[in-house]
């Protein structure tokens, strides 16, 4: 592995462990052994880590839902797999998904950064719409309303759900949390 994936990895797993401000570069110099001049040379500024965290957690994600979105047969299934990268974002509640730990810590960003966050939510808000309208055609999502109500709730659900369970480090302030939502989802799509 690279000094720079290495950086990139120390950080992602920093800040969705401590949050943005819960890291120095003297921090991922000590975690992977090298000089804290060494990180200035691959990101002069901590915004420029930042932006370059959240597009490679971005890409990671669009992937993961675009094989979502390919491999489940309706609108009920991809809802529980995107429920499910939520979940398992959280790790055993010692951990956020990267954009939620940016997004409690947003009054540190720069505009640039914040513009990636905003980004991040309106391409997963973009993605929850279109598999709300599948739902409201094949079926399978019970009570829905409006497809950008409804996806613009659900990705609030998600981020507020990992926040309380992170906060009480206990996944099943999660699962408390969503339950309501799994319940819309049709029982033959049930674990």
């Amino acid at each position: 592995m690279n000094t720079r994936t290495a950086l990139l990895d120390s950080a992602e797993r920093a800040a969705r462990q401590r949050g943005y401000d819960g890291f120095s570069y003297a921090d991922l110099a000590s975690d992977i052994g090298i000089r804290k001049a060494s990180i200035h040379h691959h990101f002069p500024k901590k915004a420029d880590l930042a932006r370059e965290l959240i597009d490679r957690y971005a890409t990671r994600f669009a992937d993961q839902l675009s094989e979502i979105a390919a491999a489940e047969p309706n609108a009920a299934a991809k809802l529980r797999a995107y429920h499910g990268l939520y979940r398992d974002a959280l790790g055993a509640g010692t951990q956020l998904c990267l954009c939620v730990a940016f997004s409690a810590g947003r009054d540190s960003l720069t505009e640039p950064v914040l513009d990636q966050l905003n980004t991040f939510h309106a391409r997963s808000t973009a993605w929850l719409s279109l598999v709300f309208e599948e739902g409201a055609v094949d079926g399978s999502v019970a009570n829905l309303t409006d497809a950008a109500d409804d996806a613009r709730a659900t990705l609030a659900l998600m981020e507020g759900a990992q926040l309380l369970a992170r906060a009480a480090v206990d996944l099943s302030l999660f699962d408390q949390a969503t339950a309501a939502f799994l319940c819309r989802l049709s029982p033959s799509q049930m674990h």
